[in-house]
């Protein structure tokens, strides 16, 4: 993995939005400096913290829900474009030089990047220590974020940006525990030394909430990772009325409703895309609206988008309440306590849209069915599906939960994992065979 930094592209970025909101980091004119010289400044660390979170929740975010979205039949296509028709086909028909496929892997180094660029620079960088601390745990959740959404997506990846170009690739597995690593290391900082009111005000993006962030990913990682005690633990953590988001504004506007609305290169599929949806889920209507078109050019039966992304400003939220109540229920089927399992499931299923701090809510009647592993982890996959629409997490879930697979079924997914980046295989001699499907 060999990247060409462009943080430097970022900062301005990061400093404009700055200004026009008037919260001024009196950052010198990046054009005339060089990434050292902004890296060695209190500003030019700030503006590279504001633009690690601008270029996540738009650039890496979108590739992050659009991509594997389509993938996981969440969304159709609705547009004759070639690399998005290589998508949704899947399988063979997806080549490794995809323009979508390399966007969500090169986006993703470029936040690892980023972030590797302010760990080792801000310990060396007058600040007040709880500024510090807020962009140093910041850093290392956005490089765990990156690295996660990378095994989601891929079996093998390299940890960190190389500029020789020869990365070594390691698997998954170890990706993911490198992930939890980072995340405890965030959570150790801010505990020690808890983020400034300068941070919090002029750093931290708009309604995200740093502490239950980074206990929600460590919940969320530590599941797919197998370590379902201490995923238990840590969604036990999370406040279940704190919100977190991704904040929008005319700059830098939602990137799903971009890709939706404005593009109109995307649609949301009928019934969440999954056969498993139950009639009378009440988050049908929370993010969609039924409509009787199809999608272009594959027919698909899709829906109007609304949730969370139904205008060029609207938060995404970073993750999801419920989202720790299946953590916990998945966690307790793999540990043997069924009976915690459902009373998890059914906390998610009963649970009214007054009774969220976003508004969802399935409000249906408790779990009936029956009380085995198998019954109890598909019931976990269907609430997935309806709880965490378009949260970017469908194509792992549907590995892991054991759901039908391709190349003999290409019903709910049609790869297992994706072909690596051409021009990754072109730099690195390090990166593996492309899997087969």
């Amino acid at each position: 993995m060999k990247k060409k930094s462009c943080f430097m592209g970022i900062i301005v970025v990061a400093s404009g939005l700055l200004s026009i909101s008037g919260c001024s980091l009196n950052v010198n004119d990046p054009n005339s400096a060089t990434n050292q010289q902004v890296l060695t400044n209190p500003s030019g660390i700030m503006a590279l913290a504001i633009g690690l979170q601008q270029f996540y929740s738009t650039s890496a975010l979108g590739a992050i829900i659009l991509t594997p979205g389509v993938t996981a039949r969440e969304l159709a296509i609705n547009t004759t474009l070639e690399n998005l028709v290589e998508l949704e086909g899947g399988g063979s028909q997806l080549l490794n030089n995809n323009a979508n496929v390399t966007a969500l892997w090169s986006n993703l180094y470029q936040v690892i990047e980023m972030s590797d660029e302010l760990i080792s620079n801000v310990p060396g960088v007058s600040l007040d220590p709880g500024t510090r601390s807020g962009i140093l745990a910041e850093a290392y959740l956005f490089k765990a974020m990156a690295l996660g959404n990378l095994a989601q997506d891929f079996e093998q990846e390299p940890m960190d940006v190389d500029a020789s170009g020869n990365a070594k690739f390691v698997p998954r597995t170890d990706v993911l525990a490198e992930a939890i690593s980072l995340l405890d290391t965030a959570s150790q900082i801010i505990a020690a030394t808890p983020p400034s009111s300068q941070f919090k005000s002029q750093v931290l993006g708009s309604g995200f909430d740093l502490p239950n962030t980074i206990q929600a990913y460590r919940a969320r990682y530590s599941l797919f990772a197998g370590r379902y005690q201490d995923a238990i633990t840590a969604a036990n953590g999370v406040n279940p009325m704190a919100t977190s988001v991704f904040s929008y504004s005319s700059l830098s506007q939602n990137p799903i409703y971009q890709a939706v609305f404005i593009l109109k290169r995307y649609a949301a599929r009928d019934s969440f895309g999954t056969p498993l949806t139950e009639p009378g889920d009440q988050r049908l209507s929370f993010y969609l609206r039924p409509d009787s078109a199809f999608s272009t050019p594959n027919k698909y039966p899709i829906d109007i988008l609304v949730g969370f992304f139904s205008n060029a400003t609207q938060p995404i939220p970073a993750y999801l309440p419920g989202e720790m109540h299946l953590i916990k229920a998945e966690a307790y089927v793999r540990l043997g306590d069924l009976a915690s399992a459902v009373n998890e499931i059914n906390a998610v299923r009963t649970e009214k849209p007054s009774q969220d701090p976003y508004g969802i809510g399935a409000s249906l009647p408790d779990y009936n069915g029956p009380m085995t592993s198998d019954s109890l982890l598909t019931e976990v996959y269907r609430q997935r599906c309806a709880e965490l629409y378009l949260e970017g997490m469908r194509f792992e879930d549907s590995r892991r939960l054991g759901r039908p697979s391709p190349p003999a079924n290409t019903v709910e997914r049609n790869r297992n994992f994706y072909p690596y980046p051409l021009q990754e295989r072109i730099n690195n001699p390090n990166t593996p065979p492309d899997p087969a499907d």
